[in-house]
């Protein structure tokens, strides 16, 4: 009889289901056990039997264990830079400082019975709505503990962990149950979908994309291979879906078009199967949305229409996109890969979402031939291709020369939805498509019939495809320390209820944002005006804006910062600060890191009068100017 075919995708089926045995599933864990040493290989008596199969089932635990704690050493690894050091933060400073607010914020929202959707804590005193952009909810809730105890950068770290070792992880056990026997090719496949170049690119700055733990379990109800139990596995889904957009919307829409595609694509290959298949997924899938839907009715609606929604991107979303040589080439995060090759080739360095390496994609298409007659392999590879493509945006450049040529994304662009996603992300979709083809090649090269140097051979060319791609600690880049002002308290002295504490500059934009780091690494102690979020440009304006809107004042004191001089004021300039002070319901100024000869510092004398010098600070008490 012929090998199980265990390499179908989460439930569906290949495409001669009579040539193999079922596959194996929960119900039959046994069928999934390799040999081992301890299972002898001659008769056995009842004792010997029954020790055997003892042995046999607690392998399989110990290697899973070694799994597990092996993902979440090289994730600690891989923060290392950071542990203990505040003075440090990853070298896309400024979304450290977002994700770290809204860790923190998460955490207050629980403590304090607070709306979690929305927040006046920024941009005093319209506030922010959450929901419309990257809380992560599903992060920052469950780690309020972690947050109150050890602080919003610890926190960060935690979440970082997590997302990185809980997406191998969950990856892992998904390969392992329902498509490979060998479990080492199941650790392989899970070490790739969690540790790719793209996926510690975006863990150093974006947690949203990275928390891509659900993805698996998602995936594993939706093409679940039994057809009982449509209603439970329904309910599971709905939730399942359901935590994912507290995690992160756009890891969200990227799944259920790739699991789309993927369900197409082996529909095409293996009709009869799909057929078979169909009632119990549909149905799983009418329930799941029932319970979705029941669940983020009202975040939703808050999303969309609540106080402080947008429309549109403050940025041109389609200019994120990838050079077709980024597929081959070495992240700067490796061991191979250096700063400027990689710049050249995607928007920047969290965006890294190819840098496969020469010779990964080489491997990729020879498995995709030596198992080609697999439903589930040409469906994976038509799914990765055509994600892939999405990648390179509405024109293809190439080795950072301009074709000319139109991408398949100019097909999609203008799809509500898809329109704001950025087109460099598709490729994230390559990343779980290549482990798990590594994780069947390899689970077929270590098959018991297999000759050895076969297996040595498939084994070597896997080592030759990741180990260029071992990713090296995240970089760090020093963090302006929190003025002693602020971290010990001495603003509540001069900040009445009601009123905010204002970093100079106030208004930032895009820039990182001293009002969003302070508020983060003091717990939310006081309330600012500004931040780094999206919001609309204005009360009667939702069009996208990095920032809170902009006003006079906190133009003019950008325009200092920016230019290093300090520019002209006047008595009208000197009566707007005061409507704009009163407006953000200013009760002190507060300059970190400030000298004299500062043109920021000469600004803020010349609208509202001297300040004075504080620990660590420069600031202005101007309750006497608001009243």
């Amino acid at each position: 009889m012929g090998r199980p075919d265990t390499d179908r995708p989460v439930g569906l089926t290949a495409a001669s289901p009579a040539a193999a045995p079922a596959e194996p599933t929960a119900a039959a864990p046994a069928a999934r056990v390799e040999p081992t040493a301890a299972a002898p290989a001659g008769p056995a008596g009842p004792t010997d039997a029954a020790s055997t199969g003892r042995s046999r089932r607690r392998v399989p635990r110990r290697f899973d264990v070694l799994v597990v704690a092996g993902y979440l050493v090289l994730a600690v690894l891989l923060t290392a830079w950071q542990w203990g050091r505040p003075e440090r933060l990853f070298h896309q400073a400024g979304d450290q400082m977002l994700f770290e607010w809204m860790l923190a914020r998460a955490a207050r929202a629980v403590t304090g019975a607070e709306n979690p959707l929305h927040s006046t804590a920024l941009n005093a005193p319209d506030g922010v709505n959450l929901m419309a952009n990257t809380s992560v909810l599903g992060l920052g809730v469950p780690l309020t503990p972690v947050t109150l105890l050890l602080g919003s950068q610890t926190a960060f770290l935690v979440a970082v962990v997590c997302c990185l070792a809980g997406t191998a992880t969950a990856w892992y056990a998904l390969l392992a149950r329902r498509l490979v026997r060998s479990r080492v090719a199941a650790a392989v496949g899970g070490l790739f979908c969690g540790f790719a170049p793209g996926m510690v690119s975006q863990a150093g700055a974006h947690l949203h994309m990275a928390a891509q733990f659900l993805v698996p379990v998602i995936l594993g109800l939706v093409f679940r291979p039994a057809t009982d139990r449509v209603r439970r596995d329904g309910v599971l889904l709905g939730l399942a879906v359901a935590y994912q957009v507290f995690l992160g919307e756009e890891v969200l829409v990227f799944l259920a078009l790739a699991a789309g595609v993927l369900a197409g694509a082996y529909a095409l290959a293996d009709p009869g199967g799909a057929r078979r298949r169909a009632p119990a997924l549909l149905g799983r899938l009418g329930v799941g949305a029932l319970v979705a839907g029941a669940l983020l009715a009202y975040p939703l609606w808050f999303q969309f229409h609540g106080p402080g929604n947008y429309a549109g991107m403050p940025f041109f979303a389609q200019g994120y996109r990838l050079d077709a040589a980024s597929f081959t080439a070495a992240a700067r995060q490796t061991v191979v890969g250096d700063g400027h090759s990689a710049a050249l080739l995607s928007p920047n360095a969290t965006e890294e979402n190819s840098f496969f390496g020469p010779v990964l994609p080489l491997l990729a298409v020879l498995v995709v031939v030596r198992l080609w007659r697999r439903p589930l392999v040409r469906a994976l590879a038509g799914c990765g291709l055509l994600f892939a493509l999405l990648s390179l945006g509405p024109t293809i450049r190439v080795s950072h020369h301009e074709t000319g040529l139109p991408g398949p994304y100019r097909l999609v662009s203008g799809v509500p939805l898809l329109d704001l996603v950025v087109p460099a992300r598709f490729a994230l979709v390559c990343v779980p498509v290549l482990g798990v083809l590594l994780a069947l090649a390899l689970d077929r090269a270590y098959d018991h019939r297999v000759a050895p140097a076969r297996r040595l051979r498939w084994t070597a060319a896997v080592a030759a495809a990741l180990l260029p791609l071992v990713p090296t600690p995240i970089r760090t880049v020093p963090a302006g320390p929190v003025p002693a002002f602020v971290a010990d308290g001495g603003w509540r002295a001069y900040v009445p209820p009601g009123r905010t504490l204002v970093p100079v500059p106030p208004v930032t934009g895009a820039a990182v944002s001293p009002a969003t780091f302070w508020s983060a690494r003091t717990g939310l102690a006081f309330t600012a005006p500004g931040g780094y979020f999206i919001g609309p440009a204005g009360a009667a304006d939702r069009t996208a804006h990095w920032g809170a809107p902009d006003t006079p004042t906190s133009l003019l004191l950008r325009r200092a910062a920016e230019s290093g001089q300090v520019p002209p004021v006047g008595d009208a300039d000197r009566r707007q600060a005061v409507e704009d002070l009163r407006h953000w319901r200013a009760a002190v100024l507060v300059q970190a890191d400030s000298s004299p000869a500062d043109p920021v510092r000469a600004t803020v004398d010349a609208l509202v009068g001297p300040g004075r010098d504080v620990p660590g600070a420069h600031i202005w008490d101007v309750r006497p100017l608001v009243g």
